[in-house]
């Protein structure tokens, strides 16, 4: 389901999605955990299948992955009662998180850098420059970077928990030309395809867009609100000119599928550079 939207600019975002040099793939807490918090090796090993997809076709990919509070509540079966009870579990879990991606990336013989920013470093911007320049050089020498938000000191980050954003952010600021989001769902749907048989999956967004926030917004006082910042971040990056794929984690080569213009997820139709009159 379009919504509308002409074909061939539906056809045009996914061949921009699928030449895309340089790549940020966002993976979301329920992409790497089970329903016990704990971290999922089976999820995070396909998420990484998913990526050496993309790096042997020899495109650049950057990763921002949630997951750090949850992976430290799995391990420590503590509550996340307090922000104070959160930052210490983040701190548990991150190193866990990175751990296990290195054992998996080096199945492929890839190295991993990490990288823990906060709103500070993408607002100050001297901060974003090293952030920048350190990208650029990890990506010169082959190395995967790994961005997550600094959830031991970023208080009201922990509160939001708005790495979707920061994957937006990233993208813009990296000079990326893709932004891929990876969830548990198939897309943007027209309610909540958790609980509504009916739902239909939006096949792309673009001047539809007020329409599908209608949706989203009906839909998020129905335990359905992560979506909600994932189309923002995703409209965020169409609006300067670059394609957005919101697509399930669980779906079989899910990044090889974007990487060969095959229709999977919900793709977002830049502003710029894509004509959908």
């Amino acid at each position: 389901m379009s919504n509308g939207l002409e074909e061939v600019a539906v056809d045009e975002a996914r061949r921009l999605a699928a030449d895309a040099e340089r790549v940020v793939v966002k993976a979301g807490t329920n992409s790497l955990t089970d329903a016990d918090s704990n971290l999922d090796d089976e999820k995070l090993d396909k998420l990484v299948d998913d990526l050496e997809d993309l790096l042997s076709r020899g495109k650049e990919v950057v990763l921002v992955s949630s997951g750090a509070i949850g992976a430290g509540t799995g391990r420590i079966g503590e509550p996340t009662g307090t922000v104070e009870e959160s930052q210490a579990l983040s701190t548990v879990g991150q190193s866990h998180l990175m751990h296990r991606y290195t054992e998996s990336f080096d199945r492929y013989d890839r190295k991993v850098a990490q990288l823990l920013l906060t709103q500070h470093d993408l607002e100050n911007p001297e901060r974003f420059t090293n952030f920048r320049n350190t990208i650029e050089t990890l990506l010169d020498w082959g190395v995967v970077p790994i961005i997550n938000e600094n959830d031991a000191v970023a208080t009201e980050e922990i509160r939001i928990g708005d790495n979707d954003m920061l994957s937006a952010a990233a993208t813009m600021g990296v000079d990326a030309d893709l932004l891929v989001t990876l969830t548990d769902v198939g897309g943007v749907y027209t309610g909540n395809p958790k609980e509504d048989d009916d739902a239909k999956r939006i096949e792309a967004v673009g001047t539809n867009y007020d329409t599908v926030q209608e949706i989203i917004t009906e839909t998020t006082s129905d335990g359905f609100g992560g979506i909600q910042t994932k189309v923002e971040g995703a409209r965020d990056v169409s609006e300067h000119g670059i394609p957005a794929v919101i697509a399930k984690s669980t779906e079989h080569d899910v990044l090889e599928k974007i990487a060969t213009a095959k229709p999977v997820g919900t793709v977002f139709v830049p502003i710029n550079g894509v004509s959908d009159d």
